[in-house]
């Protein structure tokens, strides 16, 4: 099923002016996802339309949207303060287009990792929940947990989901970080995933699609830190 995307456009920071977004709004969704990009896609990804078009099938709104230098067509990411700066324009900007809605924060690999780093940081206004579509702890062939040090300074629950074949979150390194940042983490493996969400058919033990997998278990996850802030 495919659904219709709302564009709109929205300023990144003052220096960098506007980007863009998509947002797509089931007509049931209490809940709002601002979805980012990972660093060499756009929101426009197949890997982001799928995402965004599962969570629509059961309820769950997305405004996807663009860094700004995936806006000027890619080359070179800016400053981190303006990745940061951008992750919370755009929760501005969602929440203006759907004020109704619940608001969670996340996205793909960079985005996601922006993401808590802006959280950790300053908490982000009318945020409920951080969501990690495979969040890169680490470079791939460059192990280690440095990555993750600022997500003991995020106050708000969060939501790791993560192939069991990702190069960059080894699982011996991701769950103990998970497993230490206590009752407001919630690590959910994704079978024989990998960081883009490709899965190893013969071998994996479930026949539920990643895709669907993800939505289910963030919907599932939603709905419970509504009952059980942190």
């Amino acid at each position: 099923m495919s659904y219709e995307a709302i564009e709109s456009k929205f300023i990144a920071t003052p220096e960098k002016g506007e980007v863009s977004s998509l947002l797509i709004r089931p007509d049931n969704a209490k809940w709002l996802l601002v979805l980012g990009h990972g660093a060499s896609t756009n929101m426009r990804s197949s890997t982001l339309q799928t995402i965004a078009e599962r969570l629509a099938d059961i309820g769950i709104a997305t405004f996807r949207y663009q860094f700004p230098y995936m806006e000027r067509g890619g080359g070179g990411r800016e400053s981190e303060a303006v990745a940061l700066q951008t992750v919370r324009s755009a929760a501005a900007a969602a929440h203006e287009a759907a004020d109704d809605l619940s608001i969670l924060v996340g996205g793909h690999s960079y985005s996601g990792r922006m993401s808590s780093m802006s959280a950790a940081q300053e908490p982000i206004e009318h945020v409920k929940g951080l969501v990690f579509f495979a969040f890169p702890l680490h470079p791939s062939g460059k192990e280690g947990t440095e990555r993750a040090e600022h997500l003991a300074d995020v106050t708000i629950p969060m939501l790791f989901l993560s192939g069991t074949r990702d190069k960059l979150a080894k699982l011996e390194l991701l769950e103990p970080v998970c497993e230490k940042l206590g009752d407001k983490t919630t690590l959910h493996l994704l079978d024989t995933a990998d960081h883009g969400f490709k899965t190893l058919k013969r071998s994996r033990k479930s026949d539920e699609d990643v895709f669907v997998e993800m939505a289910r278990v963030l919907s599932e996850w939603a709905e419970r830190i509504v009952f059980c802030p942190v």
